[in-house]
């Protein structure tokens, strides 16, 4: 890939036809989407389930932190695993491990098992969870060569995401009122074990092989300086995220519309898949290594804003204007990786990146539950910026390591990571 083209990540609607049209995509297009619908889905139908058969909130809490924790966990060993020894085996591995577990967390939840049992078998849902995002991520790179179209590619992963994060509360809402209060738990379940089969089993998947390996990997794709800023940059987006996922609800069921929380949620998210697709023609800054800080900077001074408003009109307004910059940093996410990631890392980079924003998002999430309950709404809102603007000048000071890492020899001998 050429440097302008790295550094830029500039697309033209064409490019995106091009990249959905690749020779082999079809089938593991259409399957990661039955596999990553759900993938909002399942912690919220598991969160109202929980709830729904204990009456705890409590408990419905701690299980749902633990499956983030286990997702967190498992992004990144199965990215590893899947760029040691291909996607197929480790694939199908870990959907027969989530099957089991989503079973024998449906049977606990519908016994009253002890919450401590219920936080142990979440959490081993969350780590087999099949990570066909970081794989579906990492094909392109297979289909596509280096230029336009495969960063169109890499848009549409972020996009299609953000419209997962859309339908999945909505679908989870809508089928917790069924006769069965699990019944949207092992839906999202059930597609998301069949997208994963079916994509693990494509032709094009199946001839992906093991990548080179470099001699000493103790960090792996962290090994790279430029991934760690990566990192620090995908950690202010999550906590940023989570401070506003808790001050919003919190902001509606105060004014007394507590019902109107998710739409509120929703339209930035909107906003986010408008604009984002929009972004991806005309990208800027044009440097990578800028554009991370002033997405991230642009994005926390933004959600600041949201203490501002005195009623939910004015604040989903502002709500809209701030969403529009969640998709662009979810897409500038996944081109850095074909950047600064080490050969034969991909997928496990984008696990670092996905484990970064889920702890970011635990982070914020906690931390704002603390400032709403005893400062209100506005003063996590305040918090949000002031973290996403003091993490967005990290990643600025960061800013030169955002550049192809060194070559460095394989198990073989052969040098790789300086010919992405």
């Amino acid at each position: 890939m050429s440097h302008s083209a790295r550094s830029e990540g500039r697309t033209t609607l064409a490019d995106y036809r091009a990249a959905l049209r690749a020779p082999g995509s079809r089938r593991p297009v259409v399957a990661s989407v039955l596999a990553r619908l759900p993938i909002a889905m399942i912690g919220i139908s598991a969160l109202l389930y929980v709830q729904r058969e204990t009456g705890s909130f409590a408990a419905a809490g701690l299980v749902s932190a633990s499956s983030l924790a286990g997702v967190s966990v498992g992004a990144v060993v199965q990215g590893r695993l899947i760029d040691r020894y291909g996607p197929t085996r480790p694939l199908l591995a870990t959907v027969g491990l989530f099957a089991l577990s989503m079973v024998a967390l449906a049977l606990a939840i519908e016994a009253h098992a002890p919450t401590v049992l219920l936080v142990a078998l979440a959490a081993a849902t969350g780590l087999s969870e099949p990570m066909i995002g970081s794989a579906s991520r990492a094909l392109w790179t297979k289909l596509l060569p280096g230029g336009p179209a495969r960063n169109a590619a890499f848009s549409y992963e972020a996009i299609s995401m953000e419209v997962f994060f859309i339908l999945g509360p909505g679908i989870a809402g809508l089928l917790i009122t069924a006769p069965w209060a699990g019944t949207g738990m092992v839906a999202g379940a059930a597609a998301m074990v069949t997208g994963a089969m079916v994509f693990a089993l494509s032709p094009a998947v199946r001839a992906w092989g093991p990548a080179p390996r470099a001699k000493t990997r103790l960090l792996g794709a962290l090994a790279s300086p430029g991934m760690r800023t990566l990192a620090v940059a995908a950690l202010g987006f999550g906590v940023v995220i989570g401070f506003v996922e808790v001050a919003v609800p919190a902001a509606a069921t105060e004014s007394g519309h507590a019902a109107l929380s998710g739409l509120l949620l929703s339209a930035w998210s909107l906003t986010s898949v408008a604009f984002g697709v929009a972004y991806s023609l005309h990208p800027w800054p044009r440097r990578l290594g800028l554009r991370l800080p002033a997405l991230l900077g642009g994005f926390g001074a933004l959600v600041a804003l949201l203490a501002l408003p005195s009623s939910l009109w004015a604040l989903a307004l502002l709500m809209l204007l701030a969403g529009a910059l969640i998709t662009p940093q979810s897409t500038t996410h996944s081109t850095a990786i074909e950047t600064v990631a080490p050969r034969g890392t991909a997928a496990e980079a984008f696990g670092w990146v996905l484990t970064a924003v889920t702890l970011g998002l635990a982070a914020g999430q906690s931390v704002s539950g603390y400032l709403v309950e005893h400062s209100g709404p506005s003063a996590s809102f305040l918090a949000a910026g002031v973290a996403g603007v003091a993490l967005a000048i990290v990643v600025w000071l960061m800013r030169d390591t955002v550049r192809a890492p060194a070559a460095e020899p394989t198990e073989s001998g052969e040098l790789v990571g300086a010919g992405h």
